[in-house]
């Protein structure tokens, strides 16, 4: 008998979110709950080796085993360093906070 547990895949863009429950086999990888939750299809600019994987704000490689309860977050390639952004805002008087 194979022990199944749940886990929550996250992905998102800055105009559209999604959070998914998966069922996986205990001891499954994350690679292996994206697979199974089937988010990336949802997702295609999400794609490619630039595509990082966390679980609950930690950076995690794509064969971290999961434990149930976990949640695996897609992290998409910044489109720009968040340093020359405040930099760039600073040159016009404004900050990230609006």
């Amino acid at each position: 008998m194979n022990d199944r547990i749940s886990v929550e895949i996250v992905a998102g863009l800055s105009d559209r979110q999604l959070l998914l429950d998966v069922e996986i086999d205990a001891g499954a990888t994350v690679a292996a709950a994206v697979d199974a939750s089937r988010i990336l299809k949802r997702f295609p600019e999400m794609q490619g080796d630039e595509i990082k994987f966390g679980v609950w704000g930690r950076v995690v490689p794509p064969e971290h085993r999961l434990k149930a309860g976990d949640r695996v977050e897609i992290y998409r390639p910044l489109q720009m360093d968040p340093r020359e952004a405040r930099r760039q805002l600073a040159l016009v008087g404004k900050t990230m906070r609006g």
